[in-house]
This record gives C-alpha cells, sequence and structure tokens, in this order.
C-alpha cells in the first residue's frame, strides 16, 4: 500500500508557518496506524472529536486551542475506557509535535517494576533534569492507576504519585511537560493518588476524554 499522505504532506508553509490541513493529517493518522497497528485499524467518527482536540494540542495552533479551552502550555492527560485507543493515538500523534514538545511513552507498570528493582534511584531518571537540559524529559506515562504499590527491600512507596509531584515542581519553575493516559476516573485518580496529586493533576495537564461509552476496539 503506499502512503497517499507523508507527513510533509499535511501542512502548507505559508510566511514562514506551518499550516495544516486536518483532514490530510487525520488521513495521515489514519494510514500511520494501519502501518503500526493493522489494516483493521480506523478512526472511527465518535473518536474525530478528541483527536482533533490532541491534533490542535500537537501542532500547536493557539486560536483553536484557546476556543477549545487547552492550554498549550500544559500536558494532555487523555481519559477513556479500556481498549479506546488512548495509547495507540498518543503514539500516532507524536510525529505533528514539534522537537521540544516531544516524548517517550513510558507504561506507569513498567514503572513501578523498575522501583521494585531499583529502588528509589529509579525516580531519577524521571524526575531530574540532564545537564544538557533546562527542562525533564518529556514522558508520557502510559496507564495511569493499573502500576502495583510494590516494596523494594519493604520500603513501600507511591511511586507514581512522588513523580507527578516532583514533575509538578519542574512545571512549576521551567515548564516542564508531562503526558497521561488512564482509565481512571477524577474521583478514582484522587482515590489512588491522594488529593494532593489530584489538585497537582488540574493544574499540569488538559483534560482530553474518550466518550466513556466508547466500545473496546481491540
Amino acid at each position: 500500500m503506499q502512503n497517499p499522505y507523508s507527513l510533509s504532506n499535511t501542512f502548507d508553509i505559508i510566511n514562514n508557518r506551518k499550516i495544516y490541513d486536518l483532514q490530510k493529517c487525520f488521513a495521515y493518522l489514519e494510514w500511520q496506524g494501519k502501518q503500526l497497528y493493522g489494516q483493521s485499524f480506523k478512526i472511527h467518527q465518535d473518536d474525530r472529536k478528541t483527536i482533533y482536540s490532541l491534533l490542535i494540542y500537537a501542532i500547536r495552533d493557539k486560536e483553536n486551542a484557546s476556543k477549545l479551552g487547552i492550554d498549550l502550555d500544559k500536558g494532555i492527560l487523555l481519559s477513556g475506557p479500556i481498549g479506546c485507543g488512548k495509547t495507540s493515538i498518543m503514539h500516532l500523534i507524536k510525529p505533528f509535535l514539534y522537537a521540544k514538545y516531544d516524548y517517550k511513552i513510558k507504561t506507569t507498570r513498567s514503572v513501578s517494576f523498575e522501583f521494585a528493582k531499583y529502588g528509589f534511584e529509579t525516580l531519577q531518571q524521571y524526575t531530574e533534569k540532564s545537564n544538557q537540559q533546562l527542562r525533564l524529559t518529556g514522558y508520557c506515562f502510559d496507564d495511569l492507576g493499573a502500576e502495583q504499590q510494590i516494596k523494594h527491600f519493604g520500603n513501600d512507596c507511591n511511586v507514581m504519585a512522588e513523580i507527578l509531584i516532583s514533575r509538578y515542581e519542574q512545571f512549576i519553575e521551567n515548564n516542564s511537560v508531562t503526558h497521561i493516559t488512564t482509565n481512571l476516573s477524577a474521583s478514582e485518580l484522587e482515590n489512588a493518588y491522594g488529593n494532593r496529586v489530584r489538585s497537582r493533576l488540574r493544574q499540569m495537564f488538559n483534560l482530553v476524554a474518550f466518550d466513556r461509552e466508547t466500545k473496546d476496539k481491540r
């Protein structure tokens, strides 16, 4: 299958600015999805509004972001039921991001297992700046709430709560951006991580949500 749209075909350069054609962006996303996830991949009509919001954020369209209530200086908290495609779309929109807003996708389960193996040193790679950067490395923590409360030599730690609080401090200090996907509702997040973390989530993230009635697409 020949790609009808390369990434460079989704925009025109006008006055040194990229002006995107969102229909071509959707076509590119669907084509890329088929390459990564199989020919059965498709963008459902019911999901287009959610993906539109993510695209507006990724291409930093200030006018439409303002209309949608999206703060381009915050991260994305992408919420929705199991199997709705949260992880897939966070992979697929990455090519549209400006380089300094790029991120690595890391499951929260793997972070918790790292803590079980290596202890508190695990937290450093997610909460400390490198010598070359003013900001933290960008991360999308995938499936927040799915990780287990794991101990390291008897030391109990809510690993993701600690990471998010530390990254909040860096968000305030130098605009370091974090992203999250989760199946949990706001009240479930508060139950899992406490009111302190939930309060910081409100300040750090734009909430973008798939319909809770969306069926499992897997």
